[in-house]
């Protein structure tokens, strides 16, 4: 995806407005708007996989109840989970087209293979939206995160806990995504921006399915090539990784763990970020994407083309498709410093939930009361 705006970001702290963005009251049509219908109607929501546990905690919900606002309880919301199958989400988008949903959220596991999944749908006149990785094929819109600055935060998080000394003398390893996400590449293109030239990126591996236990043995496979001793810093492209990677040093003896870096501010990353086994991770407000991929979808499938356009303001390239209609939700950097600022005000988690009693030492140090 080649970027066409630029997005900043605080690496700090930042509170985001949950409200969605743009005109939320207002109507029009054009000569190429989508039949107008009411409030019954149904959203096909196709999520990737369950080891990211923000798609079940977070985008589910988040969207089922954003739906069911916006159209007085009439609309629902038909979800399937691919359980990172590409083709278990090939047969889940041909049903919901079978099923003439109104418009699909569609998180793509493998965004090339689905392709032709979304011209079906297209040749069925339902409007695809493609929902935080961007699908190849006729999609409608994109929203998402601004995933290279995703990548170049973690970069610059990196450098910065390594210190004012890092060279090209400090040994890298680069724990990336799955090759089959192209937000992975994005992530990775980003965190090169930042790190390149800067350090040596001793090893890097692209992990299958983003699983911890890939990440875990990917890991244990640099530390025997590096040596445990020989590594400055991990960068993880997720949280869930990055718990396998504090595994996987965990196991090779090393206790005085390297900073790495993660995303998503899972809540076992939130806890490690706490107990200083993970350096920082990247925020990115669930509750924003998801109430704004509601309104989009809502919005295309009743007709309404002029709030439609405004949450559509950026445009991005796909692969086989030009000048898409986007979103890209801002993000922020998530250390220590800034839990309360974030996740807590935000109301991801409650303070009692991050600080159980194997935290709560922890949480008093960094103030969080």
């Amino acid at each position: 995806m080649r970027r066409r705006i630029s997005i900043s970001v605080a690496a700090a702290t930042m509170s985001v407005t949950l409200a969605g963005c743009g005109v939320l009251n207002a109507t029009g049509s054009s000569d190429d708007a989508s039949p107008t219908k009411g409030n019954d109607i149904t959203v096909g929501l196709l999520l990737p996989e369950k080891a990211n546990t923000r798609y079940e905690n977070f985008d589910y919900p988040i969207i089922k109840r954003k739906v069911e606002s916006l159209t007085n309880d009439k609309g629902r919301v038909e979800y399937a989970n691919a359980e990172a199958s590409a083709d278990k989400q090939a047969g889940q988008l041909q049903q919901m087209i079978d099923d003439r949903v109104d418009v699909i959220l569609l998180d793509a596991v493998d965004s090339t293979a689905i392709a032709s999944g979304v011209k079906k749908a297209k040749e069925a006149g339902i409007p695809v939206i493609a929902y935080d990785r961007l699908a190849e094929g006729p999609i409608d819109a994109y929203i998402s995160f601004d995933n290279e600055l995703v990548g170049e935060v973690q970069g610059r998080t990196l450098l910065e806990a390594i210190g004012e000394k890092a060279s090209l003398s400090d040994k890298i390893v680069m724990m990336n995504g799955s090759s089959t996400d192209p937000n992975a590449k994005q992530f990775k293109a980003g965190a090169m921006s930042a790190l390149n030239g800067k350090v040596t990126i001793a090893e890097s591996f692209d992990t299958k399915d983003w699983k911890p236990e890939n990440a875990e043995a990917n890991m244990a496979d640099a530390i025997q090539k590096i040596g445990k001793g020989n590594i400055a810093a991990v960068y993880s492209a997720n949280d869930g990784m990055a718990g396998g990677i504090v595994r996987a040093l965990e196991a090779a003896g090393v206790s005085d763990l390297p900073p790495i870096t993660g995303q998503d501010a899972e809540l076992p990353a939130v806890q490690r970020i706490l107990s200083g086994e993970q350096y920082m991770s990247v925020y990115k407000s669930y509750p924003q994407e998801a109430e704004n991929a509601a309104e989009m979808a809502v919005a295309k499938v009743q007709g309404r083309d002029i709030q439609f356009a405004a949450l559509t303001r950026d445009k991005v390239d796909s692969p086989t498709h030009k000048g898409i209609p986007a979103q890209l939700v801002p993000v922020v950097a998530l250390t220590e410093e800034n839990i309360k600022d974030t996740v807590v005000a935000d109301d991801i988690y409650k303070l009692s939930d991050i600080c159980t009693a194997e935290y709560k030492a922890a949480c008093q140090a960094a103030g969080l009361k």
